[in-house]
């Protein structure tokens, strides 16, 4: 047994005797982040076997039975010891500073809910639209009688009541004010029949949230903590989208939608052959995974199951997730499909 070039890899050295030579192979265990993996290899370093086969589309380091295996390239610094006195304390330590990004879910949600908090109403709205609506016609009527030094007028409404209408110090003439009026009538109609998106897509994101604080305080590890909060993307200063939430999974991208908007850019976005996931017969978050390959491996597609079922629901219960290319999937209308040839994986919440 060997640790091959001082990094994470350990190599054990195996030997055949028969009556003609030796026969030489090496069982490898590489534990270096996205190269994990075992493997075994000839005398030679000729990969013979893999646990997880890696093409040149994937890395430049390929995992493939026939092909000389190269070294994993050198860390970019030095790696140092810290000694630990309490490994227990360290270990509760540190799944605390991990916990405690929970804090920052709590300040989107508050945020949010301020948002929503702050929304116009939309019967305040007609109203005002209304009544803008309304002066800009008195004030057209009643035009004959205005004089162009006026700021505050008086006429009569339809009704013979008196309506006193003031004039803003902007508008020079009857005429400006007028179409201000309209102007203002015609803005708040529209703010009106918009605010019922903006608060279903406010709603939307709140109850993501909910659902992603949930799932953090089910965590039994560390691992899915670091699943969720993915330092890859963190580190990256790339645009992000509102409405999709991106996890990293053994270099795997999976993409979730939080609200229907999210689940439409997914599916009109996905490749063909990227694998598309959805809880079987009930509504739920969309599940993208971004891939190239024909066969992913079970595990990735089992926790990208667990987060659409984890971003959809909050009771612990058994639950069904159909998963499919891609291009099996139908669009009806909005985020409404039809797919078949699909395959179905269990998510037991419950453990």
């Amino acid at each position: 047994m060997a640790l091959v070039d001082g990094d994470k890899i350990i190599r054990f050295k195996t030997s055949v005797a028969s009556a003609y030579k030796e026969e030489v192979t090496y069982l490898q265990f590489e534990f270096t982040g996205k190269y994990t993996n075992v493997i075994i290899l000839d005398e030679n370093e000729t990969v013979l076997e893999a646990l997880r086969h890696v093409d040149l589309f994937s890395s430049f380091r390929e995992v493939r039975v026939g092909q000389k295996l190269l070294s994993v390239p050198q860390a970019p610094f030095e790696a140092k010891e810290y000694p630990i006195d309490n490994v227990e304390q360290f270990l509760y330590g540190e799944y605390e500073k991990e916990m405690q990004k929970i804090s920052l879910l709590y300040k989107k949600l508050q945020k949010l809910q301020k948002l929503y908090d702050s929304l116009e109403d939309e019967n305040g709205l007609e109203a005002e639209s209304a009544k803008q609506n309304h002066y800009g016609n008195l004030l057209l009527a009643n035009m004959h009688n205005i004089k162009p030094y006026q700021r505050v007028v008086e006429v009569d409404d339809y009704d013979g009541t008196k309506v006193k209408i003031e004039f803003h110090k902007e508008f020079s003439s009857v005429a400006m004010m007028t179409n201000s009026l309209f102007s203002r009538s015609k803005k708040a109609k529209q703010r009106a029949s918009h605010m019922h998106i903006e608060r279903s897509s406010l709603l939307g994101k709140m109850e993501h949230i909910k659902l992603f604080i949930h799932t953090v305080q089910e965590a039994k590890d560390i691992a899915k903590i670091v699943l969720l909060f993915p330092k890859n993307v963190q580190a990256k200063k790339v645009k992000t989208n509102d409405s999709i939430e991106v996890f990293w999974i053994e270099g795997y991208k999976v993409s979730l939608g939080k609200n229907e908007k999210g689940n439409i850019e997914l599916l009109q976005n996905a490749r063909a052959k990227d694998i598309w996931l959805h809880m079987k017969e009930r509504p739920s978050a969309h599940v993208i995974i971004t891939t190239d390959k024909q066969n992913i491996p079970l595990n990735i597609i089992e926790a990208a199951a667990r987060l659409c079922v984890d971003f959809t629901m909050f009771e612990k219960d058994r639950y069904l997730v159909d998963y499919t290319p891609r291009r099996e999937v139908t669009i009806q209308s909005g985020a409404n499909v039809l797919y078949n040839k699909y395959k179905t994986i269990e998510v037991d919440t419950r453990s």
